[in-house]
């Protein structure tokens, strides 16, 4: 069983506010800007554990999340970029298959899929 994904970051709690924000999901009132690690319990997956680490992210990730969102991929992805993600790679085909790669504001890629019901259609 998987306990946690760990992001290392600079800022703990900004970029785990701003995963909490794309998992729904609050931050418990009990973290604090300058701790050096902060997490969130998604309610399904996962706990998602950030620490902060000296040295600033310089390559790819080897590991990344895929998330599979309640609202099609295309709303799921507009709204991720309202939060602060940028887009990394479009990978969405004009047949509605594939995904969009996004970073998170420390530069951590993420994948966007299709939905459920996006899948249940094709």
């Amino acid at each position: 069983m998987i306990r946690n994904v760990a992001f290392d970051c600079a800022d703990p709690y900004t970029l785990a506010q701003f995963w909490a924000k794309v998992m729904h999901v609050r931050l418990d009132d009990d973290h604090e800007p300058d701790d050096p690690e902060t997490g969130i319990q998604p309610p399904e997956g996962p706990a998602l554990y950030f620490q902060r680490v000296p040295e600033p992210k310089t390559v790819k990730n080897r590991v990344h999340i895929c998330l599979t969102p309640e609202i099609p991929r295309d709303q799921e992805v507009d709204r991720v970029l309202g939060l602060g993600a940028t887009l990394v790679a479009d990978h969405r085909r004009p047949d509605g298959l594939g995904w969009a790669v996004l970073a998170d504001p420390e530069g951590n890629e993420f994948c966007v899929l299709r939905s459920e019901e996006e899948r249940r259609r094709a």
